[in-house]
């Protein structure tokens, strides 16, 4: 079987955006349908990858934005190899909260590393998602879900307006630079609806 035989789906967006509500609710609703669905997340998805996930989110680790990249890409390889193409060529649909547009959109826009190496890197794992969603809120209602998780904040999380600015106008960049991958979706509306629009586009591209 090639590694195409399963599809692909990733769900990006800033901070509070809600990708991973919409996640977990587009895994049950493809699961009911009797889908072989693998749930996953970046960076993580493997033991290694989550180790480098409590490094990159810990906030009192000092690391530059190319060290970020590239500790991004170690666990994205990692995952890659062991979790997700394995997936694929079973034919499962894999749904992943944030994959590589988040790292070009973090790293590369919001935090200065060049566009052509993270597209480098990118290149070089090789494996792009089929469909991807973005979920775009404004920044008052991103804050406000963030203050109402009661929890401390991550590296990212930290990020300053401006970098957060930044970071919305490199997702609005690669989702009009990828039409045909990438699906805008308003994550204000009800839970219900993103995810109900983001089934609707899986049904009409992959007849899943």
């Amino acid at each position: 079987m090639s590694v195409r035989d399963g599809v692909f789906i990733t769900l990006e967006g800033g901070e509070g955006a809600g990708k991973s509500t919409a996640a977990l609710r587009l895994t049950t609703l493809l699961r009911e349908a009797g889908h072989e669905v693998l749930a996953t997340r970046e960076p993580g998805g493997t033991p290694g990858a989550e180790a480098i996930r409590a490094l990159l989110l810990n906030p009192d680790t000092e690391l530059t934005a190319m060290a970020q990249t590239m500790l991004h890409f170690a666990a994205r390889a990692d995952h890659v190899a062991c979790v997700i193409r394995p997936a694929l060529a079973r034919g499962a649909v894999v749904i992943c909260d944030r994959y590589s547009d988040s790292t070009m959109a973090y790293q590369a826009y919001g935090m200065g590393v060049e566009i052509a190496a993270v597209a480098a890197l990118t290149r070089l794992i090789d494996l792009m998602p089929d469909i991807t969603f973005m979920l775009e809120v404004p920044e008052s209602v991103s804050k406000s879900r963030l203050n109402s998780r009661g929890a401390a904040s991550d590296r990212y999380e930290q990020m300053g307006a401006e970098v957060m600015a930044r970071i919305a106008q490199g997702f609005r960049a690669i989702a009009a630079a990828e039409p045909a991958r990438c699906v805008v979706v308003d994550g204000t509306e009800p839970v219900e609806v993103v995810v109900g629009r983001m089934r609707e586009v899986i049904r009409e591209r992959t007849g899943r």
